[in-house]
């Protein structure tokens, strides 16, 4: 069965390195503050790129203030759980719930899922072993005997790729549908939609969608530059100038639930989710198609999910990563869906870094906070729009919605896709 209700957005929460909630994350990127600076995780003066958006003078205690979780989570769990905490905090469900009297609470936590995106390539999973195999000397015998003195006996738990559904779970008493979701750049977006076709088809009343992901090691930052992807210095989405993409870190998530159950108990509603498309290019790992096919094709499945035409949309949040191809096929891809006259279109990469698996979620948090304010932000670094990328509406000042739906892109590696599309709160779809 599917219902035909509104899935409603009620919770919003994030951390990266523009800050620790959406407000500050929101606010930077409205001075034309990017996040952007020297790494500090570790000496990285001698390395071919040295940048990224990092959280910093953050403890611990308070992304997660039970000490227990430290030992047993790893950087990246932590922003995820954050946010999620922040989002699920702000929708009020948790309250909502223990007022509830004995019969119907279990009800609740059966009928409420969890979805997360997680990163799938975390190379600093393996460094806790390299202490070992430097003292072994190629001996496997002496490997054996040191691994017990310089790896946590608990490492496996520690590197779960599906910590933070788990956790998050555990610590609400969630019990429903779930997921978790390992598919690069993608994932956030992807447990998002998932989240969203689990209360349409019933399966949840409710559900929390998180990605996150800390992708900022030496061993990811080589790949990455020996791929020609990053950038030395800035992150252009579509400058004439651009030169790649710069890693960040955080995570971003939404308390989605079904309209009329938030109406029923006076939720404040941040926005609908209407519909989502998903595509795959299969070019290659790392190749993008230039005619923007995949990802033109995600747009118009996500706009048929939401019913909507290509003129109703009112702002383009575009992945905007700043590589040539990507940023090439993307320009691309929106003139195939929109013709000569897109809506406003922006990034937020620029100021916030590639944070990889939370990108999409991030993205869609931002689109959301955007509608909300009426202001289409520009990108701070534009300096010359790439004159092949023409006609493209981003701009380096701000912009003017043409109405109160975002679509967002997300892309990644393999050919990947998707395409978000969410409407400002007490808006209307018709045309």
């Amino acid at each position: 069965m599917e219902t035909s209700s509104p899935v409603a957005i009620t919770g919003l929460g994030a951390v990266c390195g523009a800050g620790l909630t959406v407000e500050a994350i929101w606010n930077a990127i409205q001075s034309g503050k990017s996040a952007i600076a020297p790494i500090t995780q570790w000496d990285a003066s001698r390395w071919p790129r040295r940048q990224a958006a990092e959280v910093t003078g953050v403890s611990n205690a308070t992304l997660v203030p039970d000490r227990k979780y430290h030992k047993f989570l790893s950087r990246t769990d932590l922003f995820g759980l954050y946010a999620a905490d922040a989002a699920l905090q702000q929708s009020g469900l948790i309250a909502y719930r223990d007022r509830m009297d004995a019969a119907s609470a279990p009800r609740f936590n059966d009928r409420s899922g969890v979805f997360v995106g997680s990163g799938g390539c975390v190379y600093q999973n393996s460094y806790d072993f390299f202490p070992a195999l430097t003292a072994a000397s190629g001996d496997l015998r002496a490997f054996g005997r040191h691994i017990e003195s310089c790896v946590n006996p608990m490492w496996l738990l520690t590197r779960l790729p599906n910590n933070v559904l788990c956790y998050t779970g555990i610590r609400h008493s969630f019990k429903g549908t779930n997921a978790c979701i390992t598919n690069q750049c993608v994932g956030g977006a992807l447990a998002i939609a998932e989240a969203a076709a689990a209360i349409r088809s019933c399966e949840a009343d409710r559900a929390v969608a998180t990605g996150h992901d800390a992708p900022i090691e030496p061993e990811s930052l080589w790949y990455y530059h020996q791929a020609g992807l990053l950038s030395q210095d800035l992150l252009r989405p579509f400058d004439c100038s651009r030169t790649g993409t710069i890693f960040g870190e955080g995570a971003a998530s939404l308390v989605l639930e079904n309209e009329p159950d938030a109406r029923g108990r006076q939720a404040r509603v941040h926005g609908e989710l209407l519909g989502s498309g998903c595509s795959t290019e299969a070019t290659g790992i790392v190749a993008v198609r230039p005619d923007g096919d995949g990802l033109s094709r995600a747009i118009k499945l996500a706009l048929a999910d939401a019913n909507l035409p290509p003129d109703r949309v009112g702002v383009v949040v575009a992945h905007g990563n700043g590589t040539v191809a990507s940023d090439a096929s993307e320009a691309m891809a929106i003139r195939r869906v929109f013709g000569k006259n897109p809506p406003p279109v922006t990034a937020f990469k620029w100021a916030v870094g590639h944070t990889i698996a939370a990108s999409g979620a991030l993205d869609v948090v931002l689109a959301l906070t955007a509608l909300k304010q009426g202001v289409v932000p520009g990108i701070a670094t534009l300096e010359c729009l790439d004159p092949q990328l023409a006609p493209l509406p981003v701009s380096r000042e701000p912009q003017s919605p043409r109405s109160d739906i975002a679509l967002v892109l997300n892309r990644g590696f393999g050919g990947m896709n998707v395409a978000l599309v969410v409407r400002a709160p007490g808006g209307s779809t018709s045309t």
